[in-house]
């Protein structure tokens, strides 16, 4: 198995377990629909929430069940065929694909296993209010850092080979 491919996996992973752990933390310690502010006040801005996510991200388009299972685990299959495609020196590229990996598969265990997503990280103030989890922030830091690699890669690319470069001109 190739180094990237193998940082992938380990980085998917990790964001899994993680995630995964945050949410046996929360629902073994706060009921369904609760939440604790660690900066209590009328309107906290932050708070560890229990929620149940039958949408995706951000809880944007609930209740469409069988697709948020399927539309992720083809995505998955798509990195991972892409993963095997990276070279030797796209290891920032490798983290990038395990985060969006693990995110996605974070949410499809839950999505399985109970029939929703837990989201547990409660952020915003009245409408601007909204609850996501580790899986979800993984996935929008992948697909930031994909973007970034993507454009450095080209750069890197256009670049003119020691080789090639024209020799220098004398005065």
């Amino acid at each position: 198995m190739k180094k990237t491919t193998l940082l992938v996996l380990i980085v998917a992973g990790v964001v899994i377990a993680i995630d995964q752990a945050i949410k046996v933390l929360v629902s073994t310690s706060l009921p369904l629909g609760s939440a604790w502010s660690p900066l209590p006040g009328p309107n906290p801005l932050f708070q560890i929430a229990h929620v149940a996510n039958t949408g995706v991200a951000f809880g944007l388009f609930k209740n469409l069940g069988l697709v948020f299972i399927a539309v992720p685990l083809i995505i998955s299959g798509i990195i991972l065929v892409y993963a095997r495609r990276l070279r030797p020196d796209q290891t920032f590229m490798a983290m990038a694909l395990g985060l969006t990996l693990g995110g996605a598969l974070g949410n499809v265990i839950d999505r399985i296993r109970i029939g929703y997503v837990i989201d547990y990280f409660d952020i915003g103030v009245g409408m601007l209010r909204n609850a996501s989890n580790f899986a979800d922030w993984s996935i929008v830091l992948g697909v930031i850092l994909l973007a970034v690699g993507t454009l450095l890669d080209e750069r890197k690319q256009k670049q003119p080979k020691e080789s090639e470069a024209a020799p220098p001109s004398n005065p």
